[in-house]
């Protein structure tokens, strides 16, 4: 599938998707800064990392941290909190392989 659609058509529609993304940012509540934060940063991973996965990951962590630290953390789901836990072990891997040596 990558071979047949053109670069260009990709990219236009990775702009196209990148503005739909944005126009939904309007709609956050940031008034509250356990909400505002994950939010932010997640946004603004994604383009510095070249990753979306990476910028998704930098959100649900935050959100648990920043609940948790807001006394909110028993509203946030068991799947949330263990897919947080899998993206801090995503973003510690380098670290873990040479501190483990494997």
């Amino acid at each position: 599938l990558a071979e047949i659609v053109p670069t260009e058509v990709a990219a236009a529609a990775l702009v196209i998707v990148g503005a739909m993304m944005f126009s939904q940012l309007r709609h956050v509540d940031i008034s509250e800064f356990s909400v505002a934060l994950p939010v932010v940063l997640t946004v603004a991973t994604m383009p510095f990392s070249y990753s979306i996965a990476n910028g998704i990951g930098v959100g649900f962590v935050t959100w648990v941290v920043v609940r948790s630290a807001a006394g909110k953390g028993r509203e946030i789901s068991p799947l949330l909190w263990i897919v947080a836990a899998g993206f801090v072990v995503y973003f510690a891997r380098s670290w873990i392989q040479s501190t483990v040596g494997v």
